[in-house]
């Protein structure tokens, strides 16, 4: 058990805390938090896998991508990738840049945690055009286009429920050195605004995340953007598709090992926790912070408009057993009815752009 855990709970007036606190604290703590420790989080010897960890090819497709943006809109070739992990995403795009594109690139990279920063720097040593930084905070307003992948699914969040006809918060409670879940009436006017302005009415004995931190996020995304692109890759349901029965009990849950726990509560500050993002919310509150929307797509749908086939076709090799040929494999799992790609959305917006979805891709 962590101490710091502990001592929140201990300290706190009620004897428990949300689980927004809780995730804060086993996910962020500069000492004790999972994203902050210095160890492998992502890819086999950690405990998840990203889509842009399968194949190279994804940040190669997004530079190509990208550069078709930069010639069709005027905008400077300046890329904002908020939480770049262990940095293979970016080495994917800068590497086809630097390959295929005739014009000088600064690529931004937001990363908090100490350990992925150390990562990304011994990758790109020697890259001038890369810069790092620990938080948006840090940046200079720019135009151009600000890329996440799997962001906003790490944000922490308050998980409520409907009992008896009233909705309560759960909360972290700590007994005989046990974490458990406790209920208390909800009291969080930001979450009865939530609720409202996301026109949910839970049903009985449902429960579900409530993302207060996305608001923040957002406007922080678009307060450091003068003009540009904003690029959300993530898995997450509509409002519609948050009542569906079969969602009653949220989508809170950890991923240690690559086996899914159900009980976050395990392996405090051992594991990744991770919900389904508020498509809805995310849209609505970027409108708030001038940020139009563009499309919405599958992943699959987004890369086979971005030109994934063409990859397909120019690599080409009929030795199944060549780095091109597994390359391939990995690539077309992206694009299958039942890869990953078929969980994940591409949520495009635009700022001071008179944009419409046809001018996004090439024909």
């Amino acid at each position: 058990m962590i101490p710091y855990i502990k001592s929140l709970i201990a300290n706190s007036p009620t004897g428990s805390i949300s689980y927004e606190a809780y995730m804060e604290a086993v996910l962020y703590h500069p000492e004790f938090g999972y994203y902050m420790k210095d160890k492998q989080k992502i890819g086999r010897q950690g405990d998840f896998i990203t889509t842009s960890n399968i194949s190279d090819v994804y940040g190669r497709l997004m530079a190509k991508w990208f550069s078709y943006i930069c010639e069709t809109t005027n905008l400077p070739p300046v890329f904002c990738e908020v939480g770049g992990g262990n940095g293979r995403f970016a080495r994917a795009f800068l590497q086809e840049w630097s390959e295929s594109v005739n014009s000088p690139l600064h690529y931004m990279i937001v990363e908090s945690s100490p350990f992925h920063r150390t990562v990304q720097s011994q990758l790109f040593m020697t890259d001038s055009s890369v810069t790092q930084v620990e938080s948006l905070k840090q940046l200079e307003p720019f135009e151009g286009m600000v890329f996440s992948n799997e962001l906003f699914d790490a944000l922490p969040v308050h998980v409520i429920e409907k009992i008896d006809g009233q909705l309560v918060e759960v909360m972290v409670g700590l007994k005989n050195d046990e974490l458990y879940e406790e209920r208390m009436t909800l009291s969080n006017p930001q979450i009865f605004s939530f609720l409202k302005e996301s026109q949910i009415e839970l049903e009985e004995r449902q429960r579900i995340e409530i993302p207060l931190e996305m608001v923040q996020m957002v406007q922080e995304i678009s307060a450091h953007l003068t003009k540009g692109l904003v690029v959300t890759v993530d898995y997450g349901y509509s409002n519609q598709e948050w009542m569906d029965p079969s969602r009653s009990m949220g989508s809170l849950r950890g991923f240690y090992q690559h086996k899914m726990i159900p009980d976050v509560l395990q392996y405090p500050g051992e594991m990744d926790i991770t919900t389904h993002i508020h498509f809805d919310y995310l849209i609505q509150k970027g409108l708030e912070f001038d940020l139009d929307l563009l499309t919405k797509l599958r992943q699959d749908e987004f890369l086979l408009k971005a030109g994934v086939l063409k990859e397909l076709e120019d690599h080409f090799d009929p030795n199944p057993f060549s780095e091109v040929s597994k390359r391939n494999r990995a690539l077309r799992s992206l694009i299958m009815p039942s890869g990953m790609s078929s969980y994940f959305h591409v949520i495009i917006q635009q700022k001071a752009l008179q944009l419409s979805e046809n001018n996004l891709f090439t024909e």
